[in-house]
């Protein structure tokens, strides 16, 4: 049974400055992270400030494993507007540079904005077709910078959240250089986990991992929520994946409660690879 590290995003922290809470999370015991953007948590323009996070990243022996893109209604890669695109582009661009400052593995990116409007097939195609032209783009650079580029599934509701979206963009790339980043709770919302590993099996780098009830986005830890965690870890085994699991977990509380939560999910995981470890043949959602 595959023993896979687990990291935490610094994304349950997003309010407070990333100096000010990296001491925290290494105390508690993690030492990979998925640094996240905000203007109170880091500022991915600010370049002196991602060069004072990468020193403190390394003076406390911590590895900054991944950096999410910045996204929003505004950053939108897949706009009909040529002027609206490039200057997401610019913004995207911009947070690579300080990703490859952080001295990231990956850089992971939503292929869309956080918008609900979902187009009819006939510009759902020109928008694909804009993201894919994008994201050539940005694994270019990423490439010269020795970083991965990783596509992150979204929210069923929202534009591009259906996993059939994902992976036609994923298959129209050029070449090989775009992977996936596969989101359990996003998945499980929409109804398709178990089937969507399976499927971003060949591009899949990592995941972020959050539990929910099957309703709302609620960045649960792992065991709190309606996923089968033992089935998901043990089709992540059969597919001989040796990624990363980044805990992507709420904040909004004390630093505290939220450590506690996150090494109760940390030890959690733990225990259902362990227990999968003693019980290798049992079943898995769709394998016989």
């Amino acid at each position: 049974m595959n023993n896979w590290p687990i990291g935490l995003s610094t994304g349950c922290f997003y309010r407070t400055p990333l100096a000010d809470c990296l001491e925290t999370i290494r105390h508690s015991g993690f030492s990979m992270v998925e640094i996240v953007f905000s203007p109170e948590h880091l500022d991915y323009r600010n370049r002196h400030a991602v060069q004072e996070a990468a020193m403190l990243i390394d003076r406390l022996g911590m590895d900054a494993y991944s950096f999410h893109a910045p996204f929003g209604a505004d950053i939108d890669i897949s706009s009909l507007d040529l002027l609206h695109r490039e200057c997401a582009l610019d913004e995207i661009l911009r947070a690579v540079e300080a990703a490859s400052l952080l001295g990231v593995h990956y850089f992971v990116i939503h292929p869309g904005p956080e918008n609900a409007e979902v187009p009819l097939r006939e510009e759902r195609v020109l928008r694909i077709e804009n993201v894919c032209a994008v994201l050539d783009r940005v694994a270019s650079r990423c490439g010269e910078l020795g970083i991965e580029c990783v596509l992150e599934n979204k929210l069923p509701h929202l534009l591009f959240g259906q996993s059939s979206d994902l992976l036609w963009i994923l298959t129209s790339l050029k070449g090989d250089r775009v992977g996936a980043c596969l989101d359990t709770g996003h998945a499980h919302l929409s109804g398709d986990l178990y089937a969507l590993v399976s499927k971003m099996a060949p591009y899949l780098c990592l995941l972020h991992v959050h539990d929910n009830k099957g309703h709302t986005d609620d960045h649960l830890p792992p065991g709190d929520g309606r996923i089968d965690w033992s089935a998901l870890l043990k089709e992540l085994n059969a597919l001989h994946f040796h990624g990363a699991l980044i805990l992507e977990l709420a904040g909004g509380e004390t630093a505290d409660i939220v450590m506690a939560r996150a090494r109760r999910a940390r030890s959690y995981l733990r225990q259902c690879a362990r227990r999968l470890a003693l019980a290798p043949h049992s079943a898995v959602p769709g394998r016989s």
